[in-house]
């Protein structure tokens, strides 16, 4: 089975869009706010979106499951309130969960958390514990920065994120620290405020004692984990340096993805990360959705990348493909099971 740890259901309808820029346009005139009976997305324009979408090439590229969850631009912590924040989760979840009753073969729900910028995270635990204890969720994407670009919060690792982080363990679901749009004109989103932010964060954690507090904590860098590693070195004399102790102790709880879209990078990442903390993602149909004029081939067809790296063992291979999803996801791996698989 070859499992896609990162996808976003990008292919929304436009209504769906629209109905959020209403939303955020009366975020403080609530009375003349849109109502949520009136944000209506149909199994039609689900199967539109997703059947023509991201099931489609989910099924030409060669890969089974895809945990799937709201479009990361879409969260958009910054904009609005608090109170609107939690109604567009809710909402978003919500239809996340549908997608996967319609196509629970193909699809598996990770969701988002109400963040606000002005919110303290714990505030998104009700919605955190919902989708997964109610909804059957096995992973959701936590934002590091809800300012969308601004970093005026608190690091990832400050003090006032510990009960997030405690109700994550206690449920035993893994975060992918994954931010939405960038409102920052400095940054822009996909091309440099992601990749900011996931290298970021892993250097907040390396100058920390996070998972000493909170040891069975896992956590998915994306987009092969910024500049993470292709700048190991760099990396390994910090946490040396700073922590006083080995970057490599931090692999038990940290994992990255595959979502670099050429097989130079796939390559680098392969060899420079342990294939145990590597599992397969496409973001598929997201960041970059084109043909690489030389090849042909879409750049986000990244399982082409990792089947051409020819260091990889078999072992390694299922490890990237399957096993390291199901052992950094269980309630992945347990929903797997009950269908036999």
């Amino acid at each position: 089975m070859i499992i896609d740890c990162h996808g976003h259901f990008t292919t929304v309808p436009q209504s769906f869009r629209e109905w959020r820029s209403k939303q955020v346009a009366a975020a403080d005139d609530p009375a003349n706010a849109p109502k949520v009976a009136d944000c209506i997305v149909t199994d039609d324009d689900i199967r539109e979106g997703v059947g023509n979408g991201q099931l489609k090439l989910q099924q030409e590229r060669g890969s089974d499951l895809t945990l799937f969850s709201p479009i990361a631009g879409l969260m958009s912590h910054h904009l609005g309130n608090e109170r609107t924040s939690l109604e567009w989760a809710t909402i978003s979840n919500d239809l996340v969960r549908r997608v996967c009753d319609i196509y629970p073969d193909n699809f598996v729900p990770v969701g988002m958390l109400p963040q606000s910028p002005l919110a303290p995270p714990k505030n998104s635990i009700p919605e955190l514990k919902r989708i997964v204890n109610e909804l059957g969720f096995v992973g959701v994407n936590v934002n590091p920065d809800p300012t969308g670009g601004y970093w005026t919060g608190k690091p990832f690792t400050d003090k006032e994120w510990y009960p997030l982080f405690e109700a994550l363990c206690e449920l035993g679901v893994p975060a992918m620290v994954h931010v939405a749009a960038s409102c920052n004109p400095n940054f822009h989103g996909t091309g440099a405020h992601y990749l900011n932010a996931d290298t970021s964060v892993f250097m907040q954690i390396l100058q920390s004692d996070l998972f000493k507090d909170f040891p069975t904590l896992r956590l998915i860098i994306p987009h092969g984990g910024g500049a993470v590693p292709y700048h190991w070195g760099r990396y390994r004399g910090m946490s040396l340096e700073i922590a006083g102790r080995p970057l490599e102790g931090l692999l038990d709880n940290i994992f990255f993805d595959t979502c670099v879209y050429h097989h130079p990078g796939v390559e680098l990442l392969t060899k420079v990360v342990p294939t145990s903390n590597v599992l397969f993602g496409s973001e598929m149909i997201g960041a970059v959705r084109g043909r690489d004029p030389d090849t042909g081939e879409y750049f986000d067809d990244t399982k082409r990348y990792v089947d051409a790296c020819e260091a990889l063992s078999q072992a390694d291979r299922h490890a990237i493909f399957e096993g390291n999803a199901r052992r950094v996801y269980p309630r992945l791996d347990a929903h797997l099971k009950a269908k036999g698989l």
